[in-house]
């Protein structure tokens, strides 16, 4: 584990991504949380994102805050037809900045995601003469083939190890959100040094919310059982799976309802199968809520979180729900099974909807185990998982691979002018 020196010099990074706010997802709220909290420790952070035409409030407050307009570069981008959720940057508008990005003596180039942005981080950092790491938070084996259907799953699985093998060893160091995804992608024959950080929690996250103002303004009655779903609303979220879980679970909590917080592709097909289940009056849709105003909230106004994706490089929801005290129901795979610990806040139920069902009632029919269960989570979050915790341990993580590339060019130039001399002899 790299060490954290208080003796750290500021540095000035470069993160580059694909996506990031109003695009609403884990990569974009893990870029803000480090942004904020590197910021907060004293070292200069500028992004590269693509330009989706809206001014966020976000971006607004973020420039405010550090008088600095340019913090976040927009790059022009394009539409994607199969995923109109996101942009695609244009490659050379973005080299365009060079001579700009050259000015600003970046010491560290951060990619977070594998598409322009990885290309775009390669090619900047070697002009830059920078090193360049990525964080793989996205686990694209279990991904891809949701939004290739025309690829046989088999062949988009192939396709996901190769292309991450590949790009994870053209660049200098990897960032990875957990354990279970390093050991992945040492799997895939990943060589290069790599490092586990997660992305923490920031201090509104634990900030108290009211919970029962949030029941009453979506209709939901204060005492009945609430079981809440919050993120991306896609087909790897494996939220089909809570739909069926719920099936069973009113054939002894009639009055159960779900709430899926979130929007994505899967909406269309959840809904029907809630019609097909016959769930009407057991789930209620409620889609993106603002984070700083809302979703703390809407954490707390749930009896129990439940998760089941099996996709997750970290599950920063998990960690969120605790965060506000509330307790979790969850399958404990990939990134989720570092995060989840069984009886610290969280019950760990399999990948069996009868099973699941069985935990999460368990806790609704015994509220004193509940309350205990959610107490127990909340310290949890914030014993293990703050944001500055992790910022700085990323932050010494750079600190090594700067160092590293200057000794690297220091006895390069040493031996450069050793053969000089020979010649010269």
């Amino acid at each position: 584990m790299t060490n954290i020196s208080s003796s750290i010099k500021p540095l000035k990074i470069l993160f580059i991504s694909d996506v990031y706010f109003p695009r609403i997802n884990g990569v974009s709220t893990s870029i803000n949380t480090f942004v904020r909290q590197m910021q907060s420790l004293g070292h200069e952070v500028h992004l590269i994102a693509p330009d989706y035409e809206i001014a966020t409030a976000d971006e607004a407050k973020n420039s405010e805050a550090n008088n600095n307009n340019d913090w976040i570069r927009r790059i022009p981008a394009r539409s994607i037809y199969f995923d109109p959720e996101d942009k695609l940057m244009k490659y050379g508008e973005a080299m365009k900045l060079l001579p700009e990005l050259e000015k600003e003596k970046y010491d560290i180039i951060h990619v977070h995601t594998p598409f322009v942005a990885h290309y775009l981080g390669l090619k900047l950092a070697s002009a830059l003469n920078i090193p360049c790491i990525e964080t793989y938070h996205t686990f694209f084996e279990d991904y891809l083939h949701h939004y290739l259907p025309w690829v046989p799953k088999s062949l988009a699985r192939c396709m996901a190890r190769m292309i991450s093998k590949r790009q994870c060893n053209a660049v200098n160091a990897i960032v990875a959100p957990s354990q279970p995804m390093l050991d992945v992608l040492r799997g895939y024959g990943v060589k290069v040094p790599a490092e586990v950080i997660p992305t923490g929690l920031q201090e509104h996250s634990f900030k108290e919310a009211d919970g029962q103002a949030f029941r009453l303004k979506y209709g939901i009655a204060l005492d009945r059982p609430m079981l809440l779903y919050v993120g991306r609303v896609a087909f790897e979220k494996n939220i089909h799976f809570l739909l069926e879980m719920t099936k069973i679970l009113i054939e002894k909590r009639p009055d159960v309802l779900l709430v899926v917080t979130g929007e994505g592709p899967a909406e269309v097909s959840l809904h029907k199968l809630a019609k097909t289940l016959g769930l009407e009056n057991n789930i209620k849709f409620i889609g993106y809520l603002d984070r700083s105003t809302e979703l703390n909230a809407c954490y707390e106004s749930a009896d129990i979180f439940v998760f089941a994706s099996k996709s997750e490089t970290q599950g920063l929801v998990l960690l969120e729900a605790m965060a506000q005290g509330t307790p979790v129901v969850a399958i404990a795979e990939l990134g989720t099974a570092s995060i989840l610990i069984e009886g610290k806040g969280a019950l760990i139920a399999n990948d069996n909807t009868l099973e699941f069902a069985e935990r999460v009632h368990q806790l609704l029919i015994y509220p004193e185990q509940r309350f205990e269960l959610g107490r127990r989570a909340k310290a949890y979050a914030l014993e293990k998982w703050t944001a500055k915790l992790q910022a700085e341990r990323m932050i010494s993580f750079y600190t090594a691979l700067t160092y590293r590339q200057s000794s690297a060019e220091q006895v390069m130039q040493v031996q450069r002018q050793m053969s000089s001399q020979q010649v010269s002899m």
